[in-house]
């Protein structure tokens, strides 16, 4: 899969496309449709993540290196999901 980060600080997004997305108009031509169906499997693994790839996520100081760890096993789980 595709899949492009950006982060400043503790805010990231996550884009599926293999370009680099520097902006509004970059990020508009990922794919949304792969992006709601990782949006919707991580959710339900208990994992909430902001619901538009517009929006950012941020890490905060409440986040325990256990909820770090889930967040990852949800992803390996998600990721292997969505492309079968």
């Amino acid at each position: 899969i595709p899949v492009k980060t950006a982060a400043v600080g503790s805010m990231f997004g996550l884009f599926f496309t293999n370009r680099e997305v520097t902006n509004f108009a970059t990020a508009k031509n990922c794919d949304l449709k792969l992006f709601t169906a990782y949006y919707k499997e991580m959710r339900a693994q208990g994992i909430y993540l902001a619901p538009s790839q517009f929006e950012a996520g941020f890490v905060s100081a409440s986040h325990t290196d256990q909820d770090i760890d889930d967040t990852i096993v949800a992803a390996k789980t998600t990721f292997g999901r969505i492309t079968s």
